[in-house]
C-alpha cells in the first residue's frame, strides 16, 4: 500500500511526541463511573495518545535491527496456509484464504493455482510480512489522525467504534512478527548476539499491550450491564485462586489432547483473597508458565513406571505484591540455558511452525510449546502493571516460576 507523504510526515511528527502513562490504580478509578463525561474525557485522552503510541511503533518497524526488514524468507511452506490454520484456529483451503481479515491478497501470489497441500512455493519474502504489519499500523494512524475533534457524545460513540476496528486490525500481528522471528531463527546460530533484536521485540510487544488494553478499556466501559466487580478490563475483586484454576484446567486439556494424559495440579492459597487486576492478562501468564511445567514434567516421565508428581501452585498475599509460584520436578533447566528463556529466539521444545511447514500438518488449534514466545511475553504482561516474572531452576530436579504482581496498582505503565 503506498501512502502519501504528507502522512508519512505526519507520523514522524507525532512519533517524537511525548507518551503519557497511566496507571492500574487510575484507570479502576478512572472508570468506576462511566459517565457520558467521563468517557468523553476518555475518547479524548486517547485520540491525542494512541497517535504517538501507534507511530512510535510504524517508524521502528521501517529501522529494524540485524537486517529484519530484508531477510528472505526460507520456510519449506507457504506461510498464509499456516496462518490460517494454526493461529486463526480453523481448518481453511486455499480458496478461503482472500476470505480472511486483514491478510493482504499480495500473498496470493505466493499460492499454487490448484488446492493440493504437497505443492508450495517459497514463503512471502520477510520484507513482504513486515510490511503487512508497517502498513496495519500505517492505516491506523491516519484512521486517528483523520478523525476530527470530539467534542460530544455522538464524537465519542463514532470515535468509540472506529478504534473498535484499529484493535481488530491488529489482531494478527503476533502471529506475523512469530514468523519473521522464526525466519531470522533460521539463519542466526548466536542467540547472545541479538540483544537488538530482542530489545526491539520487548518495546514492540509491550506497546502493543498499553494500546490494546487502553482500548479495550474504554471500550469496555460502554457495556450496559458489565460483569459483577468488574471496572472495563479491571476485576476490582478478583480471586487469584480462581483465575489459576481456570487457566490449569485449560492448560492440563491441550496436556491430555497433546499427550494423551496430564500431571496433577495442586492449588495452595486462601481461596477467599481478592485484589484488582485484569483476569485475562492474569489467566494468559499462568496458562504459559503451568503449561510449560506440565510439559516437562510429561516428558520427563512419559517413559518411567513412576507416577509423574503434580505441578505445585502456591498463591501467596503480600503487602506490596501478590506472588505466584508454579513448581514443578520436571528435571529443570540447565544453568546455560537460563539466560536464553527470555528471548523471542528460544525454546526447548521443536518449533511447530517448522513441524506443520515440514509435514503439512496443522490441524491442532493449540500447541503444546515451540514458539518460544511464552514467557518473554507472559513477563512482558506482569511488568506492564508493575509485576514481574522470575525463573528459577535445578537442573536435574525441577524449575521454580515466580509470578509477581503489584498489589498496590499504582505504578505507571512502563512506556517504550
Amino acid at each position: 500500500m503506498i501512502f502519501p507523504k504528507s502522512l508519512i510526515e505526519d507520523l514522524h511528527k507525532w512519533g517524537c511526541m511525548k507518551q503519557t502513562g497511566v496507571s492500574l490504580r487510575y484507570m479502576m478509578e478512572f472508570g468506576s463511573t462511566p459517565t457520558e463525561k467521563n468517557l468523553l474525557i476518555s475518547a479524548q485522552f486517547l485520540h491525542k495518545e494512541l497517535p504517538i503510541r501507534v507511530a512510535r511503533r510504524a517508524i521502528e518497524l521501517e529501522t529494524l535491527p540485524y537486517g529484519l526488514s530484508e531477510k528472505p524468507a526460507v520456510l519449506k511452506v507457504t506461510f498464509p496456509v499456516v496462518f490460517l490454520r494454526v493461529f486463526s484456529h480453523e481448518n481453511l483451503r486455499f480458496s478461503s484464504f482472500p476470505r480472511m481479515p486483514g491478510i493482504p491478497t499480495s500473498f496470493l501470489e505466493y499460492l499454487v493455482p490448484d488446492d493440493r497441500l504437497d505443492t508450495y512455493k517459497p514463503s512471502p519474502p520477510m520484507s513482504l510480512v513486515l510490511r503487512v504489519v508497517r502498513d496495519w499500523y500505517l492505516e491506523s494512524f491516519r484512521d486517528m489522525r483523520a478523525f476530527p475533534e470530539i467534542k460530544d457524545t455522538a464524537d465519542e460513540k463514532d470515535f468509540t467504534q472506529m478504534i473498535k476496528a484499529v484493535k481488530v486490525r491488529h489482531n494478527n500481528v503476533v502471529p506475523m512478527m512469530a514468523l519473521g522471528v522464526n525466519q531470522l531463527k533460521k539463519g542466526v546460530h548466536f542467540y547472545e548476539n541479538l540483544d537488538e533484536i530482542h530489545q526491539f521485540l520487548d518495546r514492540f510487544y509491550l506497546s502493543r499491550i498499553g494500546v490494546r488494553n487502553l482500548i479495550g478499556q474504554h471500550v469496555e466501559l460502554h457495556n450496559p450491564n458489565p460483569p459483577r466487580h468488574c471496572v472495563g478490563y479491571i476485576h476490582t475483586k478478583m480471586s487469584p485462586m480462581e483465575v489459576a484454576r481456570n487457566a490449569t484446567e485449560d492448560a492440563r486439556s491441550i496436556c491430555y489432547r497433546e499427550y494423551g494424559s496430564a500431571p496433577e495440579i495442586n492449588i495452595y492459597g486462601d481461596p477467599s483473597f481478592t485484589f484488582p487486576y485484569v483476569p485475562t492478562h492474569l489467566h494468559l501468564m499462568v496458562y504459559e508458565l503451568v503449561k510449560n511445567s506440565l510439559r516437562a514434567v510429561q516428558e520427563r516421565y512419559v517413559d518411567s513406571d513412576r507416577v509423574a508428581p503434580p505441578v505445585r501452585i502456591i498463591v501467596a498475599d503480600g503487602i506490596e505484591d501478590v506472588t505466584i509460584k508454579v513448581s514443578d520436578e520436571g528435571g529443570g533447566i540447565p544453568r546455560s540455558g537460563l539466560p536464553k528463556i527470555f528471548t523471542y529466539l528460544y525454546s526447548t521444545a521443536t518449533n511447530p511452525l517448522e513441524e506443520e511447514m515440514e509435514f503439512g500438518t496443522a490441524d491442532v488449534p493449540v500447541i503444546m510449546a515451540g514458539y518460544g514466545y511464552g514467557l518473554p511475553i507472559s513477563r512482558l504482561y506482569a511488568r506492564y502493571f508493575g509485576g514481574d516474572l522470575q525463573i528459577i531452576s535445578m537442573e536435574g530436579y525441577g524449575t521454580d516460576a515466580y509470578l509477581h504482581l503489584s498489589r498496590l496498582g499504582d505504578s505507571q505503565e512502563p512506556l517504550p
